[in-house]
């Protein structure tokens, strides 16, 4: 049997990984500033996350949510606390597209309705519902294309967000926090907040996507908390577990549960919840996210100083380093010859940069030499 060929790769098989480096099978190190698209928060092979994980697999490696798990409700009551959101409901499921497609469902199932909003340059998920919010049709089978009605709005134009908003068929706006593989964008505090009020007007939701943009990659626990605003729904998965999968909704307590609304066979078992609770501990414990606010700050300070550089984007440790040419190139030197890794987006012109959180200004310095090296 061979592999369904799906993934362009680089030539590189890893075969270790520390803090924010990756190691091949033969020796060498690699700067990671992706981070598998953003999943690594703490950092690879962090010890407490490690050790977590082995204590809870030594006692109890799954069961199925049809029995208490106490680990679960200790998961809610610290990613409470932390979030900002003690008084919201936490359903556990496996990866990001599983979030936003139950909190799609759940929007629907709580207003009655099935028409959504959402943002050009938008990603959601590969799963049915997730595709008919994420704005690109390639990723779509003709079988999911048009399963629910979609407007779609440039993200922070009022006018065209007005006029979307018209009537009561709005079931909820999805938005994610930070967008992450259509280039870095974000929608401002002020539209966010018009967002937010406006829904609350209409009867409909908000649904905010911080998938890549959470678990403080944006210096915030959440990216929407830079703004004056409290969704209804927040979806959050890849830094969650730092590599074990793992995805969830935030509810807000206006909307209300009961048996079988929502359901998952692998989501919420001990050992992912044991990888999110090391998680939380640590960032907590290495105060992670004013590291990503300061070495974020640090690194757009050093990018901006660079002549062929057009615009540094993002927040916090999720960037954007956007050129006035393709990058594909500077970024396979970058690889090849400076042993780093970053990201692409749907932008071909822009780095996507979501290094481990407890990266430090000095090896953030290594990229940003190695990029001025590149660029001359």
């Amino acid at each position: 049997m061979h592999l369904f060929d799906t993934y362009p790769r680089f030539d590189i098989r890893l075969e270790k990984a520390s803090g924010v480096y990756v190691y091949d099978d033969g020796g060498q190190a690699y700067l990671d500033l992706y981070g598998g698209h953003g999943v690594i928060s703490i950092g690879h092979s962090h010890p407490h996350y490690v050790q977590k994980l082995q204590e809870q697999l030594a006692k109890i490696g799954f069961y199925s949510n049809s029995v208490h798990m106490p680990i679960q409700e200790a998961l809610a009551e610290k990613l409470g606390t932390l979030s900002g959101y003690p008084d919201y409901a936490l359903f556990l499921c496996n990866s990001g597209a599983e979030a936003n497609e139950n909190a799609l469902k759940l929007a629907s199932f709580h207003t009655g309705r099935k028409k959504f909003i959402a943002f050009k340059n938008s990603f959601h998920g590969r799963s049915a519902a997730a595709l008919n919010v994420t704005d690109n049709a390639k990723l779509s089978a003709p079988m999911n294309m048009n399963n629910f009605p979609v407007e779609w709005v440039e993200l922070n134009n009022v006018e065209q967000f007005e006029a979307a908003m018209q009537g009561e068929e709005v079931a909820a706006v999805i938005v994610e926090g930070i967008q992450g593989v259509g280039g870095l964008d974000y929608p401002e505090a002020d539209f966010l907040e018009l967002v937010s009020s406006s829904c609350k007007q209409n009867g409909s939701l908000l649904i905010l996507d911080e998938i890549q943009s959470g678990f403080g990659r944006s210096g915030h626990f959440f990216a929407h908390q830079f703004a004056a605003c409290k969704p209804d729904i927040i979806s959050m998965a890849k830094g969650m577990g730092n590599g074990f999968p793992i995805g969830g909704v935030l509810i807000s307590p206006e909307i209300k549960a009961s048996h079988g609304l929502l359901g998952t066979t692998f989501g919420g078992n001990p050992l992912a919840c044991a990888a999110s609770l090391a998680v939380l501990e640590v960032l907590e414990a290495e105060q992670l996210m004013q590291n990503a606010r300061e070495v974020g700050s640090f690194l757009q300070q050093e990018l901006a100083e660079i002549p062929a550089i057009k615009k540094v984007k993002g927040r916090g440790l999720m960037l954007g380093v956007e050129l006035d040419e393709p990058v594909q190139g500077i970024r396979k030197q970058l690889l090849n010859d400076d042993f780093i890794f970053t990201g692409a987006s749907a932008n071909p012109k822009l780095i996507r940069i979501l290094p481990p959180l407890g990266i430090s200004k000095a090896q953030a310095q290594g990229f940003v030499d190695a990029l001025k090296k590149q660029l001359v």
